[in-house]
């Protein structure tokens, strides 16, 4: 029988520690499918942020490094100009990356480092505790709005990938879901294209994923799903908001 599925030589074979419904596992498949796709498991270098995503180093079988709160298109950026051959990523969550790293990837991706990011929105803090995350819709319940987000005191939730698009620095920006099988297929193919723009050397390339956190949320795995399909995404609509189809002759 021809074998059709296997685990990517990029992955470590072992059990995770993320909770029943968590898309971070099929985030991290994705990712080590583009890196085997292209052949650079080598040459790449993963830079985690603090959170869910901060044991990606115990999951990816290639080099990875841990950065501050926050700081991981610092470090990033600090990789790539020192290792400009290398294949450098970030792996972030909304708290980190639109929250305390948030004038880390404005400015990073406004340079137009040539680095991938990876940002997984599931709306929540998830490792710290449940709390308001800049991505928290209105009217959502977490540790810190126990009543729901409110605009006149919270504020509204921030689309990444769309505030970022217009940056002359960046080649790629996109938005996708794992809600289902359909839609983690059109994910693979967008992270697979992220990474073929800094091979290409075309600039920063941004993939936001959406992602169910059910622990947070307080709901069961599969009605975490629904809720992105449903709640998620008439806010945070899919699709790409920018791809730059020629190198930038300034860069």
């Amino acid at each position: 029988m021809k074998k059709v599925f296997s685990r990517p030589k990029s992955l470590v074979d072992c059990q995770t520690h993320f909770c029943p419904g968590c898309t971070h596992g099929t985030a991290h498949r994705l990712v080590a499918e583009a890196i085997d796709h292209f052949g650079v498991q080598e040459e790449t270098i993963g830079v985690c942020g603090v959170g869910c995503a901060v044991f990606m180093y115990d999951y990816f079988a290639i080099d990875a490094i841990e950065a501050p709160h926050g700081r991981a298109p610092a470090v990033a950026t600090g990789i790539k100009r020192v290792h400009p051959k290398k294949v450098v990523f970030t792996y972030q969550g909304d708290g980190d990356l639109a929250s305390i790293g948030t004038s880390e990837i404005i400015h990073t991706a406004n340079r137009g480092e040539s680095i991938t990011v990876i940002f997984i929105n599931n709306t929540v803090y998830g490792m710290t505790g449940g709390q308001m995350a800049p991505t928290t819709l209105l009217g959502q319940k977490t540790t810190t709005t126990p009543y729901g987000r409110n605009s006149s005191n919270d504020g509204y939730p921030i689309r990444m990938a769309e505030m970022l698009a217009p940056l002359e620095g960046v080649a790629y920006s996109t938005r996708v879901s794992m809600h289902n099988a359909k839609e983690v297929l059109k994910a693979k193919k967008a992270v697979k294209k992220a990474f073929e723009m800094q091979i290409a050397g075309m600039g920063l390339s941004f993939v936001e994923l959406l992602s169910a956190c059910p622990t947070n949320w307080r709901v069961k795995p599969l009605e975490g799903q629904k809720r992105v399909e449903q709640e998620m995404i008439p806010y945070f609509p899919l699709g790409v908001f920018k791809e730059r189809k020629e190198k930038n002759l300034n860069s």
